[in-house]
């Protein structure tokens, strides 16, 4: 990895932010991580997170908001930051039809200014955490980073696909190196509670029946986090202009045959219930990560049953958390 200054990492106590955190630290990088803790899920859990890499002299949190110029200019001035890697964002396609400014304010004013902060203080080097929801319902399956993206289906997408073309103007202005990382579904350990996998498998041990949205043919394409980590870390390191990388496991799965692996994992019979489809999901997600093999030498490795063995390893540590009694 790349020798450097501190490297800021965004959104550094959630789940993709804190694992790239730990590896970060792991390689001997000094990192301050910067999170705002905000109510979109029990911010306890991102506290639990953090614990390990509190204890590293290495590692700074800041508590903040990414749209919050003068924090941005204290803390770049005080750190002298080598690179950013920008994962900070409201998340989730569903919550996002409902809050479309919240979303905008969040992932385009605070992409915004996290790049102007780059620019004033001189920070070359910068990752932003994409997502493959900009494809849209794209006919053409694997999607391509040549596919087009003009056709986003929810205020999520359209402002991953904004804050993209937000580097672009940056890296052709400035000369700030850009890597725009599009993740396909990402789980493991620390996945956020509202996810598919998490939910279902929270669901599943309490008893209680999953919600089945459509009937149980849109796929998807999950990616075990550690490929996703390490996929962040080689665009780091390779970003020498503008690139845009699909991130994914370049295999899918139907929902109803997620939920009946899910079940499988966690010795456990599904209950299901069958719900109308729900706006702003695609129907199916597929990485053709052949430019992230040839121009980072990554591809994911993990498989999906070896993935949930390591997610449910996880999760048993959580039962008491996960069976719904207070902590």
């Amino acid at each position: 990895m790349a020798s450097g200054g501190p490297i800021l990492v965004t959104g550094g106590a959630g789940f993709i932010g804190s694992h790239t955190v730990d590896r970060l630290l792991a390689a001997g990088r000094q990192v301050v991580a910067l999170d705002n803790f905000d109510d979109f899920y029990d911010p306890r859990i991102k506290r639990s997170n953090v614990a390990t890499a509190l204890e590293n002299p290495a590692y700074r949190l800041v508590e903040g908001d990414i749209r919050d110029s003068e924090l941005l200019d204290r803390l770049f001035g005080e750190h002298g930051f080598s690179a950013v890697i920008h994962l900070a964002a409201r998340a989730g396609v569903r919550p996002s039809i409902e809050a479309p400014v919240l979303y905008s304010s969040v992932n385009l004013d605070g992409t915004t200014r996290m790049l102007e902060a780059c620019r004033k203080h001189g920070v070359d080097r910068f990752v932003f955490g994409s997502s493959s929801s900009v494809y849209g319902n794209n006919e053409k399956v694997p999607f391509s980073e040549t596919d087009p993206v003009d056709h986003p289906i929810s205020p999520y997408a359209a402002t991953k696909k904004a804050g993209e073309v937000l580097c672009h103007a940056h890296h052709h202005l400035f000369g700030i190196r850009m890597a725009c990382l599009r993740f396909f579904t990402v789980y493991g350990p620390r996945q956020r509670p509202e996810m598919a996998i998490h939910k279902f498998a929270a669901k599943m041990v309490r008893g209680e029946e999953i919600e089945q949205y459509g009937d149980g043919s849109s796929a998807r394409d999950y990616t075990f986090i550690s490929d996703i980590v390490a996929g962040v870390l080689r665009a780091l390191d390779r970003a020498d202009g503008f690139h845009v990388w699909n991130l994914g496991g370049s295999r899918t799965i139907q929902l109803g045959d997620l939920i009946r692996t899910i079940g499988r994992a966690f010795d456990v019979r599904p209950k299901v219930r069958r719900l109308p489809d729900q706006p702003g999901d695609v129907d199916r997600t597929w990485a053709d990560t052949s430019r992230a093999k040839s121009e980072l030498g990554w591809e994911a490795s993990v498989t999906l049953d070896r993935g949930l063995q390591e997610f449910r390893e996880w999760f048993e540590t959580r039962r008491p958390l996960e069976s719904g009694k207070k902590r």
